[in-house]
């Protein structure tokens, strides 16, 4: 899938994004609000390593956020499975250089829009740490519901937080 969007393009990763990749996720500001799996620092073998297991989805889950032709940040799903299967766990970062722009909102519409059309889950959910506001309200503005704050879930940097639980459910439709 490759969308071209109104600030931004959505694309699978290339290996030559891996320069640009570990430049924009090699910043505190941007790790301090993943999950620990994303490593800090970030180097270019992270980006090499995670740009090959990215490539290896099929159909494509991850994807480059690309602003004018640099890979800045990425956004991705995954669908959970057993009775979680038509469930769409939703995850993105982005470089700070281009915090601030609309970026983000405009991605995860497009995504979003994208996984419904083309995946057969009925629900999209995203959990965003406490100190986060900004996230949340990417993903208020595309759509998504705070469900429920989820007290002391996760520790990070040090300390313990709250998460927030956001979640998108359209319309039930007939699923396959």
């Amino acid at each position: 899938m490759i969308r071209r969007l109104t600030l931004s393009t959505l694309r699978p990763f290339r290996p030559t994004d891996a320069s640009s990749i570990a430049s924009h996720a090699n910043n505190r500001k941007v790790w301090i609000n993943l999950k620990d799996a994303f490593p800090h620092p970030y180097t270019l073998a992270h980006a090499r390593s995670w740009i090959r297991l990215a490539r290896r989805d099929r159909p494509t889950t991850y994807f480059a956020i690309v602003i004018d032709g640099v890979a800045g940040g990425g956004i991705g799903y995954r669908v959970g499975g057993d009775v979680a299967r038509r469930t769409a766990i939703f995850g993105y970062w982005l470089g700070e250089p281009f915090w601030g722009q609309g970026v983000m909102t405009e991605a995860v519409r497009s995504l979003v829009g994208w996984i419904l059309e083309y995946r057969p889950v009925h629900r999209i959910e995203a959990g965003v740490f406490a100190w986060n506001r900004a996230s949340m309200r990417v993903l208020e503005k595309a759509g998504f519901r705070l469900e429920g704050i989820q007290r002391h879930a996760v520790f990070k940097a040090g300390r313990t937080v709250d998460r927030h639980l956001y979640a998108l459910t359209p319309p039930p439709r007939r699923l396959p």
